[in-house]
């Protein structure tokens, strides 16, 4: 399993192919606040989105996709000057009972299917926090292949309500967004962060052994020498990547996987020797030191 793998299966992920949006004529939409990531790909046509500051709008045209991950409110239309509706509204009372939310009469039309991502509140903070509010994939982008397959696969999805919709809107959504991260993790243009980390081969192998062998009593020197470089160069680097030292990143790892087996309701013995803690005393202390209270208040609180 990779780290972004194992990142993906600790978070939760929970996605909805919420709605395909048919929309003619002159429009503008305003979305209020939402949690995590929203997502679209744009089927036919093309629109501004915009935030409500001062960034410019951004136009995405047909075959583009993107990601929303800052949970601020945002605006769509086909000119950035008309005053916005709001968009929930439209939403709901637009739907028709093939599923597709068609608004507006005459003019170019655009479509667009997408939906949104919730996550684990207790782990989100590990992919979002290293995100920009905006990903943009436009369709000419060298990368955009493997998501033009799924723009074609979610066209065929949302022009009408089929038997096992729910577990398709799932599976595409998911394939949306790991794409989407892969598109943006070999763009360069990563944040310091968690997936910029991932992004750099010397420290994303670091990552990748960490993860494979979590419960081991890693070395930095270990690790340093599994990479190819001295001690202090990696130990520099991971810092300024991931944002904490190599054993303090273990460590952290090490509570997110404790957290999430002790929410699931299992033995405290065995998630502390799963986790590479010797005794529950060293687990107990570790963990406590971490999150502030002890693994069976965390347990109890969690159930």
């Amino acid at each position: 399993m990779d780290p972004l793998s194992d990142v993906f299966l600790l978070l939760r992920v929970e996605s909805v192919l919420s709605a395909r949006i048919e929309v003619s004529g002159p429009w503008s939409m305003r979305f209020s606040a939402y949690e995590h990531i929203k997502f679209a790909g744009v089927l036919e046509g093309s629109f501004w989105l915009w935030f409500e500051d001062d960034t410019p709008p951004v136009k995405l045209n047909a075959g583009d996709f993107y990601l929303l991950t800052r949970g601020q409110p945002y605006c769509t239309g086909s000119d950035p000057s008309i005053k916005p509706v709001d968009g929930r509204e439209v939403l709901a009372a637009c739907l028709c009972p093939d599923g597709i939310v068609r608004y507006g009469d005459g003019g170019e039309k655009m479509s667009a299917a997408g939906g949104r991502f919730t996550f684990d509140a207790n782990t989100s903070e590990l992919l979002l926090k290293s995100l920009p509010p905006l990903i943009h994939v436009p369709a000419t982008s060298e990368s955009a292949g493997p998501l033009r397959a799924v723009l074609d696969l979610l066209r065929l999805e949302t022009e009408s309500v089929r038997p096992g919709a729910s577990i398709a809107a799932v599976t595409l959504a998911n394939m949306v967004l790991v794409q989407i991260l892969r598109q943006h993790l070999a763009s360069g243009t990563n944040a310091p962060g968690w997936l910029s980390a991932l992004a750099d081969p010397k420290i994303g192998a670091a990552l990748g052994w960490i993860h494979a062998d979590v419960s081991r009593h890693w070395k930095v020197e270990e690790l340093a020498s599994a990479v190819a470089m001295s001690r202090t160069t990696f130990t520099e680097r991971f810092k300024a990547l991931v944002g904490m030292p190599p054993l303090k990143y273990l460590t952290h790892w090490r509570i997110a996987l404790a957290s999430a087996a002790l929410r699931e309701g299992k033995n405290l013995s065995s998630i502390a020797e799963s986790v590479g803690y010797g005794s529950d005393a060293a687990f107990n202390s570790a963990f406590k030191r971490l999150t502030g209270q002890s693994p069976g208040r965390y347990r109890s609180q969690s159930a």
